[in-house]
């Protein structure tokens, strides 16, 4: 597979480095094995590791293809909001992983979907059937998953579009002093953890989060959010951004959890809207709250 990029902003940053920012799951020391191989390619020419990009430059990289392993259909109950013969939408419980990658090959929403349904759209590839968007592994609700491709490319370029409604609910740590603000601030990968996001407003991509408080706790505070633009864990790089980290969010916020028990970030799909791509109708389902979302709310009114 190959992918190309123009350097815009990038001026004198060494193309790993760069390849490294811009390419999602791919490690510099894996960067660097593919420019040795003669993988990386600018302006037609290969370039050492070391090559300091110029504005203008065009990058080539390829990507050689990996076997993917056969997916287990598994019987995991789903909790189904909506289904037609198009497209259904799901509500996703906490810890559960969307799609199969190494170390998460069983268990995932994707070998669930395959035991539920007899066919999903195949644009994704063989990993990710009937997915045409993401949410963490702990993080609950509204999740569309296309069952043909027809679905799946109408989908998708309504998400390219910014055009789906998608409102999501969170508990932060601290009281947030607005009562409605727009965070505009670029997302990329993080320059030394690799597994973490960040902002990034040499390397980062568009990202824009319109928040609202709902209600404010002591130390806390019950926000919603809707998201214009979908980069990876944009609500919870946003709002720690903003000295707000998700209640829960050991990666962007406190490594010790004040509330015993909580795995992961409060962080609830609240909401999903889009046209329906047979019928052209406007379609919007709500996922109920999961328990522990409620439970931590009466918590907190008690307080």
């Amino acid at each position: 597979m190959k992918d190309f990029f123009t350097v815009e902003n990038q001026e004198g940053e060494r193309v790993d480095k760069y390849l490294s920012e811009v390419l999602e799951n791919r490690s510099r020391s894996y960067i660097q094995k593919l420019i040795k191989d003669q993988c990386v390619i600018v302006n037609q020419k290969p370039v050492k590791a070391s090559y300091r990009l110029l504005v203008g430059d065009r990058v080539e990289i390829t990507l050689p293809e990996i076997k993917e392993p056969d997916l287990i259909p598994e019987d995991i109950p789903l909790d189904i909001l909506y289904e037609d013969k198009d497209v259904l939408v799901i509500n996703k419980p906490k810890q559960m992983v969307v799609h199969p990658a190494p170390g998460h090959l069983t268990g995932t929403l994707v070998n669930a979907l395959m035991y539920h349904c007899s066919g999903l759209s195949g644009i994704n590839g063989t990993m990710r059937p009937g997915i045409v968007h993401r949410i963490d592994m702990d993080t609950t609700g509204s999740l569309v998953v296309c069952k043909n491709d027809v679905s799946h490319q109408s989908l998708a370029e309504q998400l390219k579009e910014h055009t789906i409604h998608r409102v999501y609910e969170a508990l932060v740590h601290g009281s947030v002093k607005e009562d409605s603000g727009t965070i505009d601030a670029p997302i990329g990968r993080h320059p030394v953890e690799r597994k973490k996001m960040c902002i990034n407003p040499k390397n980062g991509r568009h990202a824009v989060t319109h928040y609202k408080v709902l209600e404010r706790f002591e130390a806390y505070t019950y926000i919603q959010c809707e998201l214009e633009t979908g980069r990876t864990h944009q609500i919870r790089v946003h709002m720690a951004s903003m000295g707000h980290p998700l209640l829960g969010d050991s990666v962007y916020g406190p490594r010790r959890c004040p509330f015993p028990g909580l795995k992961g970030q409060t962080l609830h799909a609240r909401t999903i809207g889009f046209i329906h791509p047979r019928s052209g109708e406007y379609l919007e389902i709500d996922a109920p709250y999961p328990k522990y979302f409620i439970e931590l709310l009466d918590r907190l009114r008690l307080r």
